[in-house]
């Protein structure tokens, strides 16, 4: 896995966006959830710098986070936010670039951009409420956190990041080809 400059700057700079991402409107919290753009730009990562180097740069995202930079919402960092309820999205921001990144690899198309988005927000959620629901449980004892309740705290955000998806599966195509024009494996896969 050889990385070149480029692909270097555009992970670290998807690693800031996230960074950006949550905590430019995170002092919104509703039950156990702050509010903030990292779905939007993990998507994105996805869709423009494919499965690996979109997978690598949210993995860059959650070890600078862990080894203590204030990162995460709330302007939080440290191996203490393993236990947060919340750490199951920060988990699922590398699998939704990965997962969202393979879809458009396999055909860029309009169409697969927003569906690859879609996607990723599902995976995100269903990673992310799921994780949430077993960390009350089990690590806060917090046994009146019933699993509709944890959904129905997912509510708030979920037109929010319903409407970031669908722009951000709109909005890659444009961006697809000026930053991957250069790269030699969509060269290959537009000429076939």
């Amino acid at each position: 896995m050889k990385l070149r400059a480029v692909d270097i700057t555009l992970a670290g700079m998807f690693a800031s966006l996230m960074a950006i991402g949550a905590n430019i409107t995170s002092f919104i919290v509703i039950g156990g959830v702050p509010i903030t753009l990292t779905t939007f730009f993990c998507i994105l990562a996805g869709l423009l710098l494919g499965s690996r180097l979109g997978a690598i740069s949210m993995i860059v995202y959650a070890l600078v986070g862990l080894a203590g930079a204030p990162v995460f919402s709330h302007f939080s960092g440290g191996w203490s936010a393993i236990v947060s309820p919340t750490f199951g999205f920060i988990l699922s921001y590398i699998i939704v670039a990965y997962v969202v990144g393979k879809i458009v690899e396999r055909k860029a198309s309009k169409t697969n951009f927003v569906i690859a988005a879609l996607v990723g927000l599902c995976i995100n959620y269903g990673f992310g409420t799921n994780w949430m629901y077993f960390a009350y449980q089990f690590l806060a004892s917090a046994e009146e956190i019933s699993y509709k309740v944890a959904w129905l705290w997912m509510a708030a955000p979920l037109p929010k990041d319903l409407i970031l998806a669908v722009f951000a599966g709109t909005l890659a195509p444009r961006l697809y080809k000026s930053i991957n024009r250069n790269t030699p494996v969509i060269a290959k896969k537009e000429a076939s």
